[in-house]
């Protein structure tokens, strides 16, 4: 049956909580590692299951991966045989396609099958494929794999249809070692983009325009190795600072870095949750009664779509009906159906949940439908009365590092069996 989390709630969450390195910037950078022969170094990298899985498919493809210590590593890419991670390693994250982009750029060719990771609806490939036939490559499907080839890539004016963060960072990595420029417009804004942009200017790439709609790629003939000091992961900050509040406890997270989290930080401000920034990260403070907000989820410096569910789980504590438009997955809803199991007054209307409150919630068995659904019952499990099962927390496990043993560290009843 797997592991469970079984969260005794109602107790408030006190003292201080430092913010691990960010799952997806850790994907995006062991991946740029494919883009040069030179030893890249990797620090502050999260020990979560993505991280193991990521570096599976590395070495499958031929790259050296060795831990220095448990949160920095060592990835070098000089003896990569193959091009085609096996679809058994891709179909465990979505970052997996991400190797298409440095193995096409580098070595004239690459495939993959569509990638893993969470089901939260459709992800289309599209704007990846057509980034790579804009920029010279012949593209083309063989059984369950995407092929790309080309001698050279060649720099071109990608527009794409919508600001994807991944068909962002697989032109980009394709254009590193094109010849000539390469412009991306309507291009992906978030952090982890302009954290990648950082490590891959420090190995020898001319990028210009990080944080902006309009990316410009000047290739150079080849790259060289560096270090990189994985980020801190908002998404995780974020979970930590809805669990404060609907716990109505007083939580210092450190290395939070507020500029990322302005959106929630807004929102949660807005339902009356005292929030107070400091030179070390933030410190989130309940109080004794919230209000109702609407929120949308939107692409960055948007409210996370990954905070939706535990957002959703914070306000079955706020008075009214608060409601939270989802505009960048439709299936990120999977979560209501649980929460409602322990009692939350929570429906849908399209890609729209409106929750009423204030509900008292009840522990009782319920299962992760995904990483982030599952971030939303420990939230509401934390809040509610009595003893809340979690079920299928291998989803919690891709994403958060040692989560039970920092919930614990602040005054939370949380069991791991």
């Amino acid at each position: 049956m797997g592991e469970r989390l079984v969260i005794e709630g109602g107790r408030p969450l006190r003292g201080q909580i430092r913010v691990s390195g960010a799952k997806n910037a850790a994907d995006y950078a062991m991946t740029a590692a494919l883009l040069t022969a030179e030893d890249c170094i990797l620090e502050n990298v999260p020990a979560i299951e993505e991280v193991k899985h990521m570096t599976a498919i590395l070495e499958n493809l031929g790259a050296e991966v060795e831990t220095l210590s448990p949160s920095r590593l060592r990835i070098n890419a000089s003896k990569v045989h193959s091009f085609e991670p096996p679809s058994e390693l891709v179909v465990n994250l979505r970052a997996s396609f991400l190797v298409m982009g440095s193995l096409l750029t580098r070595f004239g060719r690459a495939a993959c099958c569509p990638p893993g990771g969470d089901v939260l609806g459709m992800r289309p490939l599209d704007v990846h494929l057509a980034g790579f036939r804009a920029l010279g490559a012949e593209v083309y499907r063989r059984g369950d794999q995407f092929v790309a080839e080309a001698d050279r890539l060649k720099g071109a004016r990608v527009v794409l249809d919508y600001p994807s963060v991944m068909g962002t960072l697989n032109v980009m990595l394709a254009a590193t070692l094109a010849e000539g420029t390469t412009t991306i417009v309507n291009a992906a804004a978030e952090p982890e983009v302009v954290s990648l942009v950082e490590m891959l200017n420090r190995m020898g790439a001319q990028i210009r325009g990080a944080g902006s709609h309009s990316i410009e790629i000047e290739g150079v003939r080849e790259l060289h190795g560096t270090t990189q000091r994985i980020l801190p992961d908002r998404l995780e900050a974020g979970t930590f600072a809805l669990a404060a509040a609907a716990t109505r406890g007083e939580v210092e997270i450190l290395g939070a870095i507020p500029e990322h989290l302005e959106a929630l930080i807004w929102k949660l401000r807005e339902a009356g949750v005292r929030i107070r920034t400091t030179e070390a990260g933030l410190v989130v403070t309940g109080t004794d009664s919230y209000q109702a907000v609407t929120a949308q989820a939107l692409p960055y410096p948007g409210l996370a779509t990954d905070l939706h569910p535990p957002l959703a789980a914070f306000l079955t504590q706020a008075t009214g009906v608060s409601v939270i438009h989802e505009r960048v997955y439709d299936n990120r809803l999977l979560y209501i159906s649980e929460l409602r199991k322990m009692g939350a007054d929570v429906v849908t209307a399209g890609q729209t949940a409106i929750v009423s409150g204030p509900t008292h919630l009840y522990g009782t068995p319920v299962r992760c439908m995904d990483l982030r659904a599952g971030a939303a019952l420990v939230v509401a499990a934390l809040a509610a009365e009595g003893k809340t099962e979690i079920a299928d927390i291998y989803h919690l496990d891709r994403g958060y590092e040692a989560l039970d043993e920092k919930l614990r560290s602040l005054g939370g009843s949380v069991e791991r069996n």
